[in-house]
């Protein structure tokens, strides 16, 4: 069996769907089976060729656009050429999208759509104009088209259930997993690496993880972390890691308005997991998440967390958090206290955390996937 997949977001996005993609993609192919992998991705204007690596395997073909993103989006999903993704791959038995869209097909190639969530359709003031109105038309037309939907999370496909009418017979769940790297046993010296990179006081630090943008919920966090008691707040530091997004220029102004917040910007994964390991607690203030992987992950390297209750964060979090109202910024300040001061329950934070984010993995995820593929090829 033939498979593509679209790797374009693993090259031009760091985080986020990145990230998703190419952790699942890299666990896929490390599962053993004997398909042929067509793996493409628009890489226009881009000169590195270390996107490759962990995917370039005997039974792989890498095949790589000269345009970018933008460009393939308004060729295929804006002016809606029926170029197929065939021309590009080859002749395949199922195609794998994992961001939001599906490229043009040829008749009796199976398709699969990831969809991680329908923020866009929660939240729309929370999104650039332009960008809102194509989410709008290119991912309902998408999912119309493919074979078997996929979502982040039970409540993310019960959005799509809900408000696009999908089939419950073809949406799926795949949870996302946690790498091996976040873990919570420290390397040496990580954090005076930390101090020396990011400029971090040599202080505790709450922090929280996610692109800049509305609807992380940012300035409500920054909000609770300064009504934390002087006793507190005064020798703790708030650190925001994350790339500048969209609709972020009053998060900044609130954060340098306050000496002890810091935007740290994107940090990567060589030192991530070493952030949130020495953390004093993970907050993640965010008001709807398809899935929310920083909660997971602050978890696997054994940070408390403090999360919003909302969307699908309950269900990622179980027992393993303290939930609170995203819209209510004395709710995290009053669990930001408990988290700091009751060690008994910071301790029971912890340890839940832990043994949450161990049953989340890409292999297991992988599989998943692989069997879903496997399944809808066998059912033409």
């Amino acid at each position: 069996m033939r498979v593509g997949v679209d790797y374009t977001s693993a090259v031009r996005q760091r985080a986020g769907i990145g990230r998703y993609t190419r952790e699942l993609v890299a666990a896929l192919l490390s599962l053993g089976d004997t398909h042929q992998y067509a793996i493409f991705a628009a890489v226009g204007g881009l000169k590195s060729r270390d996107w490759r690596s962990g995917i370039e395997r005997a039974r792989v073909q890498v095949r790589a656009l000269p345009v970018t993103d933008e460009w393939l989006a308004r060729l295929w999903h804006r002016l809606r050429l029926p170029i197929p993704v065939e021309l590009l791959t080859g002749p395949l038995d199922v195609f794998y999208s994992p961001d939001f869209t599906l490229p043009p097909t040829r008749r009796g190639t199976k398709t699969i759509l990831t969809v991680h969530d329908l923020s866009f359709v929660h939240y729309p003031r929370a999104f650039v104009p332009s960008l809102r109105r194509y989410l709008e038309k290119a991912v309902p037309r998408s999912v119309d088209r493919a074979d078997l939907v996929l979502a982040d999370s039970a409540r993310t496909r019960s959005d799509l259930i809900s408000i696009f009418g999908v089939s419950p017979e073809v949406v799926e769940v795949i949870y996302p997993g946690v790498g091996p790297r976040f873990g919570p046993e420290p390397g040496a010296g990580e954090q005076e690496r930390l101090r020396e990179r990011y400029g971090i006081l040599d202080k505790p630090y709450i922090l929280s993880v996610g692109t800049l943008q509305p609807r992380k919920n940012y300035l409500y966090l920054i909000e609770g972390f300064t009504r934390l008691p002087a006793s507190i707040g005064a020798g703790m530091q708030l650190l925001i890691a994350g790339g500048r997004g969209w609709l972020c220029d009053e998060v900044v102004a609130a954060a340098d308005r306050h000496d002890n917040i810091r935007i740290l910007g994107f940090v990567g994964d060589d030192d991530l997991p070493a952030l949130y390991r020495g953390a004093s607690l993970f907050a993640f203030p965010s008001l709807y998440e398809g899935f929310g992987l920083p909660v997971l992950e602050a978890m696997a390297c054994g940070a408390p967390v403090v999360c919003s209750g909302t969307s699908s964060l309950p269900e990622v979090c179980g027992d393993a958090a303290l939930l609170v109202d995203p819209l209510i910024p004395g709710d995290m300040t009053e669990a930001m206290i408990r988290l700091l001061e009751e060690t008994e329950l910071r301790d029971q934070i912890v340890s839940r955390g832990l043994a949450r984010a161990a049953t989340f993995t890409w292999e297991r995820s992988a599989r998943r996937l692989l069997d879903l593929i496997e399944c809808i090829t066998h059912a033409r």
